[in-house]
């Protein structure tokens, strides 16, 4: 069965279900657990449902696009990153602010990295996004400017140990690097050992020294109890954001799995979409539906009109 297919009321209970779930395979005995997950979990340090939501019907709070689409830029510009409709009506209009502009291809030159921060700069991006070894050369060129250097850890696959996630972010930081990127572990996740997950990403959090960090859950390769427990697990461990793709797997973003996300980490966590996302159409959804970042290579196309 698609997500499409679920009820809201299944959709809670999916949430529900994997929230306790893991919260109960937490409760280990401390011996058992790596230090970060020894401190103590329970089902309410993970993200609940709306409260207004009542047996699958709203009851008005006044805080979602549909009923405040006035403030959907100034929300999320704010911080509250959440919205909650898949019309892009209440989409803001200016969509590069929230684009991280990509460049992740192994053949990538000096000579295309100067051109993605001089388009970064001149469309006023939130970053550009490029492999670590272009960290000081991105950090140097975008000094002084309002766009950020991010870059990504455990890239593309996320089966590195969580050594050397850690060592890969306190490099970049130590270059320049404003947001990292990391990748879950996918093969953990899908294992179900979310002691492993949750200290993966903690270890990247603690390296990270106070950096933004945004989790690539690779949703692709996820059941959708999979997506949910990533996502728990990401805001659990601290992380700014979680995102969808690296853009190196099998698909990118879809409607569905960013609304789920958005839904699972609740207002006061950032959702990047990224993967696929080439007009300015699907940008305006992938934020509508609750994106608050878009990862892109397109960048400049989508902020130009592309459909």
């Amino acid at each position: 069965m698609k997500l499409s297919d679920l009820s809201e009321s299944q959709i809670e209970e999916l949430i529900r279900t994997v929230t306790e779930r893991i919260a109960g395979r937490l409760s280990q005995p401390e011996s058992e657990l790596p230090p970060k997950a020894k401190e103590p979990v329970a089902a309410a340090d993970f993200p609940s449902a709306c409260s207004f939501n009542t047996n699958g019907e709203c009851a008005g709070c006044g805080e979602c696009t549909e009923k405040n689409p006035e403030g959907v830029r100034t929300i999320i510009q704010a911080g509250a990153d959440r919205v909650g409709s898949p019309s892009t009506a209440n989409a803001p209009a200016d969509i590069a602010p929230f684009i991280d502009h990509t460049l992740l291809k192994a053949n990538a030159t000096d000579d295309q990295i100067e051109k993605l921060c001089k388009e970064a700069m001149e469309y006023n991006f939130a970053s550009v996004c490029v492999n670590s070894a272009y960290v000081p050369l991105a950090s140097r060129l975008l000094t002084g400017s309002n766009v950020k250097v991010c870059t990504v850890v455990g890239f593309p696959l996320g089966a590195m140990s969580s050594e050397s996630k850690a060592f890969e972010t306190r490099d970049a930081v130590s270059k320049g690097a404003d947001e990292i990127d990391m990748v879950i572990n996918v093969g953990k996740l899908k294992s179900g050992d979310y002691a492993y997950v949750l200290e993966d990403v903690v270890a990247v959090i603690r390296a990270a020294q106070g950096k933004c960090v945004k989790v690539i859950l690779e949703t692709a390769s996820l059941s959708d109890d999979e997506k949910v427990a990533g996502c728990i697990l990401s805001k659990a461990a601290g992380a700014n954001y979680v995102k969808t793709s690296t853009g190196f797997g099998s698909s990118g973003a879809s409607l569905e799995d960013v609304a789920l996300m958005r839904r699972v980490v609740g207002p006061g966590m950032g959702v990047k979409a990224a993967g696929g996302i080439r007009t300015t159409e699907s940008a305006q959804q992938m934020i509508a539906a609750g994106a608050s970042r878009i990862g892109a290579s397109a960048s400049i196309s989508i902020v130009q009109g592309a459909r």
